[in-house]
Parts: structure tokens; sequence; C-alpha cells
């Protein structure tokens, strides 16, 4: 009997650390879906435990003074973990490790301590912010990496959803009008918006429109009414140029007078960039 109940237990262990090993190299890999930034290799040893990615972002930064204390465009956040078999780094060293990799790509330092390093890279024309911290004694590390641009406005309605809007609102912001800064020609990328606009048009041959222009309010008044009714009127342009005709549209520009957000923040600023399509 006593020999019966080795050979279980001895079986059952086996099991046990069968099912355990597995499971404890799978909790080392890296999260589902999780990938490292292009900008940045990870420490040796280490596994990625999150990830999370956003088009756009906004937030205030606590390691870095003004102007560049509001971080905005694609963001990436990665956490890692060191491995169970891994000698621990310590903290001072994870954020010297990053902080001279960076400085090799011409990134300037905006704030660094014992376990911490915010960094500015300037790129043809675009900022890139990364902020490397370790905690747990070098256990653990995040990476944040901002890559600042314009929130690109990818809503682009089809004529159905322009009519929609109007018929509730009696009024649409369309975004797919584009246009190079401080500039009036529409550019060739608005050609989708374009015919979505002329397509309902024709379905609703009674129907006539102020075509708006705005601006976000950066800049000097006077010149930004005068660039929204410049555009206002590249716009009726464009639409009489596709067979429109000019007197069921009238422009108007009325520049930063009527935001849709605050022009705090390149988000808000963006939403502001518009042209809306009035019924009259």
């Amino acid at each position: 009997m006593h020999r019966r109940f080795v050979a279980i237990l001895l079986s059952l262990l086996v099991l046990l650390v069968a099912v355990t090993l597995p499971a404890l190299a799978e909790a080392e890999m890296d999260v589902e879906g999780g990938k490292d930034h292009p900008l940045l290799n990870r420490m040796p040893g280490y596994y990625l435990s999150s990830y999370e990615a956003k088009d756009f972002d906004s937030s205030e930064s606590a390691y870095a003074p003004a102007p560049d204390d509001r971080w905005e465009g694609k963001t990436t956040k990665l956490g890692y973990t060191a491995k169970d078999e891994t000698k621990l780094t310590s903290m001072a060293q994870i954020a010297r490790n990053y902080e001279a990799a960076l400085r090799k790509i011409g990134g300037k330092v905006l704030y660094t301590d014992s376990g911490t390093v915010a960094v500015k890279i300037e790129k043809g024309g675009g900022k890139t912010y990364v902020l490397a911290q370790a905690y747990n004694d070098g256990r653990n590390y995040m990476l944040l990496v901002v890559e600042s641009k314009a929130m690109v406005q990818d809503v682009v309605a089809d004529a159905a959803a322009l009519s929609q809007g109007i018929a509730a609102e009696g009024k649409v912001a369309v975004y797919g009008i584009l246009f190079d800064t401080n500039k009036a020609e529409v550019k060739p990328e608005s050609a989708a918006t374009i015919d979505q606009i002329v397509k309902m048009l024709k379905q609703s041959p009674t129907l006539k429109l102020y075509v708006v222009g705005h601006t976000d309010g950066t800049g000097v008044l006077e010149t930004n009414l005068k660039l929204s009714a410049d555009r206002a009127a590249a716009v009726v342009r464009a639409l009489v140029g596709k067979g429109i005709e000019a007197s069921r549209l009238k422009p108007a520009g009325v520049g930063p007078y009527a935001p849709e957000a605050t022009n705090r923040n390149e988000d808000g600023r963006a939403r502001n960039r518009r042209v809306e399509l009035v019924e009259r």
C-alpha cells in the first residue's frame, strides 16, 4: 500500500510539473498583439508584458518643461518585465542605456534621474518624444513613444451621410477637403469628398447651400477670415467644375468664430479646420 501511495504521489508531481512549466513559459511570452517600437530595442532578458497603441492621444508630461510638456500624436506604450532567469539590471542602467541610444540618433534630453529619462527627437519637421522609466528595482520598465504630427482627419462622409446630416441639423461638417497650410487651393486628395458632395447635390436638385470655411484659432484673425472665405470659394469652384450650378452655392468664411472644439491642442484645432455645408 505504501509503495502504491508513493507511485501515485510521484505521478501527480510529474503531472503538476508538466502542466506548470508550459504555463510559466507562456506567462513570460510577449503579450498577444504586442511588438517592440521600431525606434528602440528592448533590454536583453525582458519580455513585453503590456502593449497599447493609439493613432492619436494627448497628455501632459511631468518630465518636460514648456513648451514640451504636452505630448500629442501617435502614442505607443510598452511595458517590459524581466524573465525569471534574467539577472536584474539596475533602474539607472536601464535609463542610461535608452538615453545613450536616443542621443546617438539626435535626441535632446529633457529630463533624467536615477531611473527615468525623457528625450525629444526632431527630424523632418516632426517631433518624437520618448519616456523610459524603470521600477521595482529594475524588474520592470516602461517605454512611452509619442510621435507628434497633426491628427489625420480620415472621416470622408458619403453622399447619404451628408444628406442625412443636413436633413437632421441643417448643416454638416466636412473634414475630407484638404488644403496646404495658409493656402486656399483644394488638394487633389480631396477628390473623393468633392465627388460625394456632387453626388448628394445631384440627388437633391432643389437643395441650395452655403459653403462655409472655418479655421482654427491660431494666427491673425483678419488673415484667418480671408483664408476661410478663399477656401470656401475654392470648394464652390471645384463643385461647379463638376457640373453643379453656381446659383445653388454661396461661399462664406467665418475664420475661427465658430469652433467645434478647443484651440488649446492639436486635436481640437484639427476639428476646427473644416468646411461646413449649410442649407439655405
